[in-house]
């Protein structure tokens, strides 16, 4: 029998379940199961639960008709697993490396009915806030198993799911299932508790339990947090069918109730100010109703008096206590912040001479109607004309003429620009003006943080790029690579989209994770790559020409990508010699990453020998039209080019070091768009064998083209318009 089944329900969890899977299957432990449930959610779930299935033949999934909800969703996953031992795990919080051979070994030495493990809660600046554990049990508990009745003070432990492992057969003995609705784990994990007849307690900590900025329940207002009353009266009303076996234990597990409704109506982002009288009211109900004959344990100071104001009944006395709680928690908030804020004279003084008199006029600005018809277009921080913004630009100049659209550049780049392009420069009276009354601002990066969101105002987030190594809050867990980041002040960025464009649903799922707010995704493909989609074979030999290549030349374009963590870092790439391994047709494309010296090169490429420097050259779509191959290592040009379904070699010299110092979101050595060099031998080799062009490559880019560039079909900045710009949903 196989020891442990875990039952991870999926609803709007793209972003996370991919991390949650391999927290669990990259575990030094085989002997389990995955059952995955596709609980009818919208987004990309259930296709991530049919690509680990494929692959891992441990992951069982089920994809139900329609949404049940957390609650049925686990019960059809229970009714499927086949272990000794089930965990419940939440697809959107993730186990912590190297935990399960502990929680094995525990669960066979001791065969717990019921073993809780430790977590932390983890937030999205990349802290952990340690559990009630240490407080609850302050001398480890070792290997001993108990009954709640023996150590009642178990259920101050938090009541989830998640936070414990359960035997399959006692559930079943039990009959022990969750109730649908919000709150579920109420009327499971107490009665759980309190039949047991033994508990475990793990004292290592092995579920990062995920505090999310949006989607979840904690944070959703709404009626519906009113069903956590009636969780709670199903658990009372089995105390009453099981009767004196756990009588004792009715004092402790009242407290617990009084304590979750107070913790669910303190919670400004649950219950709206109109629906708080009618929730306390309710918990004054309940107070009279369940409370047991002999008393229970009321908690001292505020907390206790909470307790007597809700047995009163007294809910202005209660909301007034609240509300000073409230005023003077945020007064203490206010100087907090002001003392960090303080600044030495001469700093404060030099930035007011910097900047006073223009962000005063762009404040002056931001008082004056929106301009209903102005779209304010930028990338690569003010770098000129080019990726999905300007391929947006052009298909709005074309479907919605009515709108117009002005670039913002940098003053050295402005000669970059087509003609008949109106841009402004950055940092000029008109930046200001513009950005203050813009209807819609593109960017395929963020714009600086002193831009104000403002009412009726439409953010649009292209971004510049398929995520191979990882990006926003994600990076905080590689911190060599994001050196100087203030992540708070990303998340206010973040704040500020009202959509964000992707290529694939791979990149919504990181963008999700990794930017996490209330914006619309737009699945629609890469506007940039319009014009690979539909590029004919006499564009590409123009394009050719107009590069000085010749028709019968095998060119091949080396494009690597920027290492924050290693700056100045040039991979071991010897042109001449790669040239040598080209043969006598083969030219050799070089381009640097922008964050290199691109702005320093020429604008025109500089040739030498068969090797030509095209770093200047302002669109790299045309480098991609004229090559034959593209050679890369983490650069999401890869992504780019298989739109056209031609080579690409992955040249990976520092593979190792570089996704354990920066990160990457999927094995690209595994998972490869054609065939993969670890050294420059090996990339030599490559081409001199005919790898390139093999049939493991071609299969490995089809593969490829499939997961990432099926959207990819020409029409995707027209998706963009209509959406966006013209309001057309289909």
């Amino acid at each position: 029998m196989t020891l442990l089944s875990f039952v991870v329900p999926a609803y709007r969890v793209q972003g996370y379940l991919r991390e949650c899977l391999d927290s669990i299957l990259e575990q030094p432990y085989r002997d389990l199961e995955v059952i995955g449930i596709d609980d009818a959610s919208p987004d990309g779930s259930g296709e991530i639960l049919l690509e680990y299935a494929d692959r891992d033949p441990r992951v069982r999934p089920v994809r139900l008709a329609e949404n049940a909800g957390l609650g049925p969703a686990r019960n059809i996953g229970l009714d499927r697993a086949v272990g000794e031992y089930v965990w419940f795990v939440d697809g959107d919080d993730w186990l912590v490396p190297g935990c399960l051979p502990h929680v094995a070994d525990r669960l066979v030495a001791t065969r717990p009915d019921v073993l809780i493990v430790d977590h932390v809660r983890a937030h999205w600046n990349n802290t952990g806030t340690r559990s009630a554990l240490r407080d609850v049990f302050p001398e480890p508990v070792g290997e001993e198993t108990f009954r709640l009745r023996d150590r009642p003070e178990a259920v101050r432990l938090l009541h989830t799911a998640w936070n414990r492992v359960l035997r399959r057969e006692f559930l079943l003995d039990r009959g022990l299932r969750f109730a649908p609705g919000w709150y579920e784990d109420v009327s499971f994990s107490y009665p759980a508790l309190m039949a047991a007849d033994r508990i475990g307690v793990l004292d290592r900590v092995c579920v990062n339990y995920r505090q999310r900025r949006t989607g979840a329940i904690t944070r959703t207002r709404g009626d519906r947090h009113f069903e956590v009353f009636a969780q709670w009266h199903r658990v009372f009303r089995l105390m009453d069918r099981w009767g004196p076996a756990v009588a004792p234990l009715r004092p402790a597990v009242f407290e617990r109730m009084i304590w979750h409704y107070l913790t669910v109506l303190g919670n400004g982002e649950r219950i709206a100010a109109g629906l708080r009288p009618a929730f306390f009211a309710q918990i004054h109900a309940d107070h009279v109703r369940f409370r047991p004959p002999g008393g229970y344990p009321v908690p001292a100071g505020v907390e206790g008096l909470k307790h007597r104001l809700v047995a009163a009944g007294r809910w202005r006395t209660f909301s007034a206590l609240r509300d000073a709680n409230q005023v003077a928690e945020t007064a203490a908030r206010v100087a907090r912040r002001a003392r960090r804020r303080v600044l030495p004279k001469a700093r404060r003084a030099a930035r007011r001479a910097r900047d006073a008199a223009l962000r005063e006029y762009y404040r002056a600005e931001l008082h004056r109607p929106l301009d209903p018809s102005l779209a304010v277009y930028a990338a690569y921080w003010y770098r000129g004309y080019s990726c999905n913004p300007a391929a947006i630009y052009a298909a709005a100049r074309r479907l919605a003429p009515q709108v117009r659209g002005v670039w913002i550049v940098r003053r050295d780049r402005v000669a970059s620009l087509p003609p008949g392009v109106e841009y402004v420069v950055a940092g000029s009276p008109g930046y200001y003006r513009v950005l203050a009354r813009a209807r819609w601002l593109v960017n395929n990066v963020n714009f600086p943080d002193f831009v104000r969101k403002r009412p009726g105002s439409v953010h649009l987030q292209t971004h510049h790029g398929t995520p191979v190594k990882v990006m926003g809050l994600d990076q905080q867990r590689y911190p060599v690579g994001a050196m100087g980041m203030n992540f708070g002040k990303l998340l206010h960025r973040v704040d500020r989209w009202d959509y964000s464009v992707s290529a694939n649903s791979f990149s919504t799922q990181m963008w999700e994770r990794a930017y996490p707010a209330g914006y619309t995704s737009l699945e629609v493909g890469y506007p940039r790559n319009d014009r690979l989609a539909l590029a004919t074979p006499q564009e590409c030999r123009q394009v050719r020409a107009e590069l000085g290549l010749g028709p019968d030349e095998y060119v091949v374009l080396y494009a690597p990508t920027h290492r924050e963590h290693l700056p100045g870092w040039r991979p071991p790439f010897d042109p001449d010699r790669m040239l040598d391994a080209l043969g006598p047709s083969g030219r050799l494309l070089m381009r640097s990453h922008y964050f290199h010296d691109r702005d320093r090169r020429p604008r025109g490429p500089a040739a030498a020998g068969g090797v030509l420097d095209v770093s200047g050259h302002d669109s790299v779509e045309d480098l991609y039209l004229a090559a034959d191959v593209l050679v890369t290592d983490y650069s999401s040009a890869m992504f780019d080019y298989a739109v056209l379904d031609r080579p690409i070699v992955v040249y990976a010299p520092d593979w190792d070091a570089y996704r354990v110092a920066r990160g990457v979101y999927f094995d690209l050595l595994a998972e490869p768009p054609g065939a993969v060099a670890l050294d420059f031998p090996a990339l030599l080799d490559v081409f001199r064998s005919g790898a390139v062009r093999g049939p493991a490559a071609e299969a490995a880019r089809e593969r490829f083209r499939v997961r990432f560039c099926a959207l990819d079909d020409g029409h995707a900045a027209e998706r963009v318009v209509r959406r966006v710009f013209l309001g057309e949903l289909a």
